[in-house]
């Protein structure tokens, strides 16, 4: 009679590791282990390694867990950056690598059974991939979240009579999910360490994402959230620049998908063809997640980056001269070293004419690894404080004001939560998940996954309400 093994599953971070998880999950369920258990015998935390309070909160999390009595597994991208550096200074955790995914049930075994592993030493995952892209996709390094078929242990190149089935377990309901284009990135941002933890940049195969697509519609899921690195890189290593072009109306007219959104932009990558797909084709979200990081040119310059003010704008005005509607969001980076006060408020400037929908405002902060660890020009931290203080102000009354400009306009809500009393939550399609604001609507006998035809009545913040068209 066999033990009854129990995981569960923490994912910290951004919606590709929660694609990573559910990978695991299925890797996991696969191997004999029973996920989602209140009491596991081991948790499993899949962490955030991106910037300083993302790896604060994943060692929070494996500290907070260890007092819970079970075994505790790092994963993720915290340990795969620090690997036996975060072993020794959290004796609590087991670390495993990446490069541990394929054989997660093993390994579990191993913790549970009280065999030590040896935790790896980091290293730059590029220099596992071919420099070349078109070369890349005949590496045997492992990809998170790229195990799209499994083969239910079957020869290589043999199906099982079923047909490959989708390498993914659900971890949460509802009508949204992440589909992941790709992984890794190519640029050399000077402030961003994730090319060296996850790698060159690798596209998954149409096929595979299709077959995802249709197995997630299945799943009750309705809305599409592509996610990557810089999906507008996606298809340079499968030696088609306009892949995604050809892919989105594809995913579109899956059976059961209402829509698809596409995130993780890089406005020196957003090509003609793309904008007008994604502003045009029925089905896909006229939804723009633009990575300006910046408006001055010499700070984009010195972030090894492309633009200024007038291309911005520019953008901005081809993408709502052909979808006026669209929703636009961007981050951006304040206190980067050099930063002067003339650069901030060039910014400042720039975000008072761009009209976006969400701004996310994040304080420079060194990471080991990176070019601009070792710049000069650094700032104090109450300088960064402040600019990080001003910028979030002026964002949240230029996104409030955004949303109030789009009181008395027709939308087209994904209903997502029943809040009882006739009241629903839900998101137009100029809303992210989870980042960009919601919709609250009235109605009678709504369901999650339902789209509804809407009025703008109101606005709270980045938030709106709104009022079902009459006979919609």
């Amino acid at each position: 009679m066999s033990v009854r093994r129990t995981v569960s599953l923490i994912t910290l971070g951004c919606a590709r590791n929660e694609v990573d998880s559910e990978e695991l999950a299925a890797r996991l369920e696969a191997a004999g282990w029973q996920t989602g258990d209140d009491e596991p015998d081991v948790v499993v935390v899949n962490t955030c390694g991106f910037i300083d309070s993302a790896k604060k909160d994943s060692i929070d999390t494996l500290l907070a867990a260890a007092d819970s009595g079970a075994k505790v597994v790092a994963a993720g991208c915290m340990a795969e950056r620090y690997g036996a550096q975060l072993a020794e200074a959290l004796p609590e955790a087991t670390v495993i690598s990446f490069d541990d995914y394929t054989d997660i049930g093993a390994r579990l075994d191993d913790v549970l059974e009280g065999r030590s592993l040896v935790p790896h030493s980091p290293r730059d995952r590029r220099t596992l991939l071919p420099i070349t892209p078109v070369e890349r996709s005949a590496s045997a390094a492992h990809i998170p979240g790229h195990g799209a078929l499994a083969d239910d242990g079957l020869p290589a190149g043999v199906a099982p009579a079923s047909g490959p089935r989708t390498l993914r377990k659900r971890l949460s309901g509802g009508p949204v999910a992440s589909l992941k284009l790709a992984s890794g990135c190519d640029r050399r941002c000077t402030f961003c360490a994730i090319p060296a933890f996850r790698g060159s940049y690798v596209s998954r195969r149409p096929d595979d994402l299709l077959a995802e697509a249709e197995w997630l519609a299945g799943q009750g899921v309705r809305e599409l959230v592509l996610v990557s690195e810089n999906s507008t890189s996606y298809g340079k290593d499968l030696g088609d620049l306009r892949a995604l072009e050809k892919l989105l109306p594809r995913l579109a007219e899956t059976k059961g998908i209402e829509r698809v959104r596409v995130s993780y932009l890089q406005p020196a990558e957003l090509r003609p063809g793309l904008l007008d797909v994604i502003a045009s084709t029925e089905g896909v979200a006229p939804y723009f997640d633009l990575s300006f990081q910046h408006a001055s040119g010499p700070v984009l310059r010195r972030m090894r980056r492309f633009g200024d003010p007038a291309r911005f704008l520019d953008l901005l005005a081809r993408i709502r001269e052909r979808a006026p509607e669209a929703g636009i969001r961007s981050n951006f980076i304040v206190g980067f070293p050099g930063e002067t006060q003339e650069q901030f408020d060039e910014l400042v400037a720039f975000l008072e004419e761009a009209r976006l929908d969400v701004i996310g405002v994040f304080g420079y902060s060194d990471e080991e690894g990176t070019e601009a660890y070792a710049f000069d020009g650094k700032l104090s931290q109450d300088v960064v404080d402040e600019r990080v203080a001003a910028l979030t102000e002026l964002a949240e009354e230029l996104t409030t004001q955004r949303a109030e400009e789009r009181i008395g306009t027709e939308l087209e809500i994904l209903i997502e939560e029943d809040l009882g009393d006739g009241g629903y939550e839900g998101r137009a399609a100029h809303q992210g998940p989870e980042v960009d604001g919601a919709v609250t609507v009235q109605g009678i006998g709504l369901v999650p996954g339902q789209i509804v035809q809407a009025v703008a009545v109101d606005s709270e913040g980045v938030d709106l309400i709104a009022r079902i068209k009459a006979g919609a």
